[in-house]
């Protein structure tokens, strides 16, 4: 695949951080790098005190660097950062890290070599995969911690993963005939510096939430039928008087499930109750308002993930760098600022400013937080309904002979403890700051903690809904002989093949880890839309 540098796009990324495919640099973008290459080594040949290359670092940029120890400067920079703590990331993150990180600086504003930027995408190619530990950076400043573990390995340091066997980096590099490399001026800043690990973070939860909402769809459908609901509140007229596009989105989603329903069209018949639940009456507005926030939260990262994040910035005039993009007309000098260092003939110029700051991620990770904790706190409350024979009017706690039996009931505890655990990580991380490094770094992000907290909130939700799965399945047993719709039918024919109907109790412990599984893996999701337009409509891109 060929990465064009600033034009990532989710699709690409929903397939490379799942799927190692082979990546090229697109030639277009080589100049560019080279000019900005050039106008660092410039820089630290003038004499000139420029931060990042031949300065300290934060609190410590008022010291002067001998011209002799720069090149030891940016190997201390890379050793004394790599301190995170935790477990490692997953592969697949660090591999969506290693991408942003190689295209971001491809962008040519980060005055890095080729050479290095190459051998980022050669680690994604062969499947070196750094070990990152999880915890360690506050999201300002850069992913500080975790990028210096991302990229020691470059320098033969550190710890990877190669063959999926954890290894020191020196015998992976040695195992795939690379040699380390020896880093120039401002190249260990330009490495550890940008906001690729929350953003890497924030995007693969991104991308669980969309399965996750998609599965949480149509298992509110399959409670629908299972509960004998009315499909009135799902009328396109109502939605379109509002005008929320989520939510009409998702009512058209609703009325498409349904279509052909048996059981539907029952509801029809002697039903005498007047207005369903608000869990699936208000299905449309609640998930609706989630996609919403979902597509804004899409729009930040990917912009982020298409960022030049680092500090200070390189702009070399050039005329090979992407205009479009947001690069400063060629001619035309920056104004105000943070003491620009002019250099080379043809004006190009270092300016530091705070690019780092990973506020936008931290936001829409918090964004994600409260949608994920939606889908929960819904979802629960079908399960609950289910459960309640007064008002699902099915069996209590789904069991044939309740009293014998205690059916469903602990199983909606279960769900009512995730639920209720979600609201407290759904608390804003954003809103949190501790200064840093001597309070030069005074207001922080959190942004990788935000994006990072999600996994455990996506894990809660993914059951809450394997449960609802597993529970409007086993209503829709005691409505037999008649049908549910065409495509809700091949749905719960997916669930029974993981979990016969259970007339008698057992523990369905196995069964929900297996109904998880397909949530998590899309199948559920992908069982819909293999049939129906409309569930396509509420993808993020």
């Amino acid at each position: 695949m060929n990465i064009q540098p600033g034009h990532l796009t989710l699709a690409q990324l929903r397939q490379l951080h799942t799927h190692i495919t082979p990546l090229t640099l697109d030639a277009a973008a080589r100049p560019g790098i080279r000019a900005s290459a050039e106008l660092v080594h410039q820089a630290a040949q003038s004499g000139d005190a420029v931060y990042g290359v031949n300065t300290g670092f934060g609190k410590l940029a008022n010291q002067r660097i001998a011209q002799a120890d720069l090149e030891t400067l940016q190997l201390n920079l890379l050793r004394s950062h790599a301190v995170g703590v935790g477990e490692p990331m997953s592969e697949p993150v660090v591999r969506l890290i290693l991408l942003m990180k190689a295209a971001s600086l491809a962008r040519g504003y980060s005055g890095i070599r080729e050479l290095v930027i190459d051998r980022l995408f050669a680690f994604y190619n062969l499947g070196i995969t750094p070990v990152i530990p999880c915890q360690g950076s506050v999201g300002a400043s850069g992913d500080l911690a975790p990028l210096a573990h991302l990229c020691l390995p470059l320098i033969g340091e550190g710890e990877v993963f190669y063959g999926h066997t954890r290894m020191p980096a020196a015998k992976a590099l040695h195992m795939a005939q690379l040699e380390p490399i020896k880093l120039s001026a401002k190249e260990g800043l330009a490495l550890i510096n940008g906001t690729q690990v929350s953003t890497g973070l924030a995007i693969d939860a991104l991308l669980a939430t969309e399965r996750l909402f998609e599965a949480a769809v149509i298992s509110g459908a399959v409670t629908l039928d299972a509960t004998r609901g009315s499909d009135g509140p799902f009328d396109p007229r109502i939605h379109a008087v509002r005008g929320q596009p989520g939510q009409i989105a998702c009512a058209a989603a609703y009325r498409a499930l349904a279509v052909g329903s048996a059981i539907r069209k029952s509801h029809l018949e002697g039903d005498d109750r007047v207005q369903d639940p608000y869990c699936l009456r208000c299905q449309p507005q609640v998930m609706g308002a989630c996609l919403d926030q979902m597509r804004y939260a899409t729009n930040v990262l990917m912009r982020e993930a298409n960022a030049v994040t680092d500090n200070p910035l390189v702009f070399a005039d050039s005329g090979t760098q992407d205009l479009a993009l947001g690069r400063p007309e060629p001619d035309r000098a920056p104004s105000g600022g943070s003491d620009p260092h002019a250099m080379g003939e043809r004006g190009g110029v270092l300016l530091s400013g705070g690019n780092f700051h990973a506020e936008p991620v931290a936001l829409a990770a918090d964004a994600l937080a409260v949608v994920i904790a939606e889908i929960g706190a819904i979802t629960e409350r079908r399960i609950a309904m289910l459960v309640d024979t007064v008002v699902s009017r099915l069996p209590a706690f789904l069991t044939p002979e309740p009293g014998l039996n205690s059916g469903f009931m602990i199983v909606h505890v279960t769900a009512a403890a995730l639920a209720s655990e979600n609201k407290s990580l759904a608390h804003p991380a954003s809103v949190d700051s501790l200064p840093t490094s001597a309070n030069q770094e005074d207001h922080v992000s959190m942004a990788t903690f935000a994006a990072r907290r999600l996994q455990q909130m996506l894990r809660n939700t993914e059951y809450i809904v394997a449960i609802e799965l597993l529970a409007a399945a086993q209503g829709i047993e005691f409505l037999r002989p008649l049908q549910s719709s065409a495509v809700l039918e091949g749905i719960l024919a997916l669930v029974r093949s993981v979990s016969p109907a259970m007339m008698v109790d057992r523990s369905l412990a196995p069964d929900m880890e297996l109904m998880r599984g397909l949530v998590t893996q899309g199948r559920i999701g992908l069982a819909g839309e293999a049939q129906i337009q409309e569930l396509t409509a509420l993808r993020l891109d």
